[in-house]
Formats: C-alpha cells, structure tokens, sequence
C-alpha cells in the first residue's frame, strides 16, 4: 500500500527540462528525503506533488497518486479540496508562510474551516489548541493568541507544521523545514516529524542538510540536474554511497577538526564584562579574547544573545555596560572611524544585506570608497576582490539577485575585505547553503584567514562546522557565556549541561 506514487514525472520551463523522469512511492509511516544540492530540481518535484508548480511550468507524469486519489488531471478545483485534507505542505520559512497579521490559532484553523466545516466555532477554537499540544507547543491557549514574529523560529516552524496537520493528511511534504534552526531547536522539530512519521503519515522530506536526514528518513532519493543518481534505505546511502555525486555530497559533510593555529601573544578583540538589554536581558556579562590570527566560534540557540554580541563587537549596538576592544581601541560613540576598517560583519543572508539594485561593482566600489581607496583605483580593486573570493570579475556587473548563494556569499565576503580589516565577524555565513558550496565558502575563509592573517568570531548553530574552522568555542545560554574553551577540549568532555545537550542534538 502506497499514500503517494509518482510514475515518470516530467517538469519544464519551455526547452529546459528542470524535473526528468522521476519516480517515487511512500508508504504510510513511512518517511522519504529527496537530498542534492541547489538546482537539482528537488523542490519542484515536491510542490509538484501538491500542484504548486510555478506559472510556466509544464507538468506532465504518467501517475500521480494520492491517498488513493489520481491528482494526475486535477485542475486548480480540484487540487484544493486535496490540498490540506490529503497532502499538505511545510515549508522552509515559517516567517514567510505565516502571515504576520493573524494570530496563530487563526492559521491553525483555517484548514479546519475549509475541510471539517461541521465543526462550532468552541470546537473548532479546541481543535486548534489540541493541534498546537500535538507539536509540543508550551501552553498551546496562549500561544494560539500571539502572532508569528512574537514566537521564536522553532515554535513558528511547529505552528506551520501544525497548520498542515490539521485536514489530517495522508502525505506531509516538509521542504527544508529545519535550515535555520538551531541544533537543539531543530532536534526537536525533527523528533517531531519522525513521530509523525510513526503515527502512520507519510512524510517526504526535502533537505541538503544529511546530518537531519540521517535522523528521521527512512529511504534517501539523491536529485541531481532534474534526475535521481542514487536511492535506497537511509543507513546504506549515507555510510556506503554508491555514485560519485553522492559521495562527494557526504565527504562535504564529513568535517575534520582543525589544527589550533598558534596562540599569539596578544588579543586583538577584548570583551570585558559587556551587558545589553532590551525588554529583557539579552547579553549578561560576557567576558571573551580572541588571538590575532585565531577563530573564536560562539555557539546557542536562538535568543541566547550570539548576534546581539556580535552586533556590539562590530559596533552596531552599544553595550549598557562594559568595553568592547579591538587592537586596544574601544568603541566609543562619534569617534570610531578607525575601528569600522579594522572590524567587518558578514551577514546571514548577503542577499538582504545588499542593495538589490545596485551592482556587485558597485557595492564594492563603495566599501573601497569608505576604505580610503582613490576613486581611479577602485575598478581595478573591484577585479583583485572578486578574484581573491574565487569569482570571476564578469560577475561584477550583475545584480545580487541574478547570482547563485554561494556565489553571493563570496561578494559579501570581497566586500568586508574592501576596507582591510583585522577582524571579521560572521554571523551564520554558510547555515543556507549546499554542502559542497559550504565547503569552498568554508575553505575560502580558511585561505583568507591565513594570507591577512585576519581574526574570526564566527556566529554559528552548525557545530560540524565550527569543529572544522574555529580554535575556541564560547557556548552561550540566556544571554551568557557557560562555558569557553578550545574546540577540541570542550566537544571531547563538554562540562556544563546545556554543551552537552547541544552536543547530544548535534549529533
């Protein structure tokens, strides 16, 4: 017995066929990951399964299957009455999903409104809290009242998942629905959709994340240019990969620890006892040093206060208490033109960070400006940059958008090296890419590291990737540092509960 069945699927954009020849089952309480890398067509093939295909799309497949139903001819009509009450759908942003201006319980209930339409608004109102306790929401009465942007990133991505869960489908097609948590946020969501799973659902899976994959799918699909290279049970895949493209998918997950570089004899970036707060305390007390030249790794959920430490080491927001120093120079409002080209920030999403309507040149023309740079020497500067990062200098005309992520991570990164800086603080710089483009973005900075010799704070929830680039790792909770100290010492014998457990999720 199949809940889902896919015989010879075929997407297309005009002559570019995107999706080709792909077939695939699901049994219920069964759960199947489609992995690969941008591009391979991975994405479209799951909305195809809800017929959420882009405008423009040609979609034609010998079966589509599901819950028993052939959704093969089905018009819009006819996909909305599957939609929800057969098959439904958890996506990557929860943020974006959920709309900003109704509160939770209302998203919660309107697929109870459009698929059990017999319920009273007190048992509709009941069925949303019950929904809400079935994903683990603390105190769902509450939480069913508050809007998206009042939850944390986990408890918004349950509230989606318990949206989809509540027409009772058949099929949960979950597409990256873990790529910006933290470790142990995105343990839990995963434990959860193992035990959806387990109830009897099946479960598609999309994800490049293969440390996920390994914890909840049961059968693994690799996507590669529209087509599937490789398939089979979980366990076999991704300890004994059979293709090519699969192996180097999983070599890039494979982090070794890296070598301490040699301590020097002084820190270039000093926090002394620096405390910030907003409505609540978000940073108390933090004392840290990094070495010139060394990579100081800052680890925790979300709100444990990493960013809003780093905003204050770059000088974006000013601590209540305490100095932040860089080179023996402290923050200090309206005099600190030294520090901005001796500290750089680096971006989460560099498409964000950067103005969508100018150039790469011309974001970079304008760091060199702020550098010092004369204005007949900056397009030849532009050229050095793009080539340092491993871009061509062709790029330099396009436009953020019309550049793939990796691609724009490395501009992000020519540009916070535009102004020469000692010390560079990356916030979460490679958590959205594939696994062989996080290697080369990984092995860049590696490289930079050591020809500047330039000093790294590196904001990140990815631990695989902070045990390959960082010297030290300071772990945060609630706004402090509980416990700090090299990579290897504190992964090896973690001392504090919370490592342990983010140590535990990690794994």
């Amino acid at each position: 017995m199949t809940a889902l069945r896919v015989r010879n699927l075929h997407i297309a954009f005009g002559d570019s066929v995107v999706v080709d020849g792909v077939d695939l089952s699901v049994a219920p309480g069964e759960c199947l990951a489609i992995v690969g890398e941008s591009g391979a067509g991975k994405s479209l093939t799951a909305r195809a399964l809800l017929g959420l295909t882009p405008a423009g799309a040609a979609v034609t497949a010998d079966a589509l299957e599901v819950d028993g139903t052939d959704a093969g001819a089905l018009g819009e009509a006819g996909w909305r009455r599957v939609r929800g009450a057969r098959i439904a759908l958890v996506s990557q942003d929860a943020l974006v999903s959920l709309d900003p201006l109704r509160r939770i319980g209302a998203e919660v209930a309107e697929p109870l409104r459009l698929h059990e339409r017999e319920l009273t608004p007190a048992a509709r109102e009941q069925r949303v809290e019950e929904l809400l306790a079935s994903v683990s929401m603390p105190d769902p009465a509450y939480r069913a009242r508050q809007r998206p942007h009042e939850l944390s990133g986990g408890l918004r991505q349950r509230a989606l998942i318990a949206s989809a869960l509540a027409g009772r489908p058949a099929v949960l097609v979950a597409d990256e629905p873990t790529t910006a948590l933290d470790a142990t946020v995105q343990a839990r969501v995963l434990d959860l959709l193992r035990g959806i799973a387990d109830s009897g659902v099946a479960v598609v899976f999309v994800s490049h994340d293969f440390a996920a994959v390994r914890r909840v799918a049961d059968r693994i699909v690799v996507m590669r240019d529209g087509r599937f290279v490789e398939q089979g049970a979980a366990a076999a895949v991704l300890d004994d990969p059979q293709h090519p493209y699969t192996r180097m998918l999983v070599d890039a997950t494979r982090h070794a620890p890296r070598a301490a570089a040699p301590a020097a004899d002084d820190a270039l970036l000093s926090v002394q006892g620096v405390s910030k707060s907003f409505d609540r305390p978000a940073v108390v007390d933090v004392s840290l040093e990094v070495a010139r030249g060394r990579t100081l790794a800052i680890v925790g959920e979300s709100g444990s206060g990493k960013t809003t430490l780093a905003r204050m080491i770059v000088g974006v927001e000013q601590p209540d208490s305490g100095t932040v120093r860089i080179g023996g120079l402290a923050w200090r409002a309206g005099d600190d033109a030294a520090l901005r080209r001796r500290v750089q920030f680096v971006h989460q999403n560099p498409l964000g960070a950067f103005d969508p309507r100018w150039s790469v040149a011309r974001s970079l023309r304008e760091a060199l400006a702020a550098g010092g740079v004369p204005a007949a020497e900056r397009q030849a500067r532009v050229a050095d940059l793009l080539r340092e990062v491993d871009l061509d200098p062709a790029l330099a005309g396009r436009r953020p958008a019309q550049l793939s992520g990796g691609q724009r991570q490395r501009a992000a990164i020519a540009r916070a090296l535009a102004v020469g800086p000692q010390l560079l603080v990356l916030d979460e710089p490679v958590s959205a890419l594939d696994p062989s483009v996080r290697e080369r973005v990984l092995a860049l900075l590696r490289r930079l590291q050591e020809e500047r010799d330039l000093t790294m704070l590196f904001v990140s929830h990815d631990l695989e990737v902070v045990a390959s680039v960082a010297d030290e790792v300071a772990v945060m909770q609630d706004g402090a540092v509980v416990e700090l100290g090299p990579v290897a010492a504190v992964f090896a014998a973690p001392r504090h509960p919370f490592t342990k457990e983010l140590l535990a999720a990690g794994r």
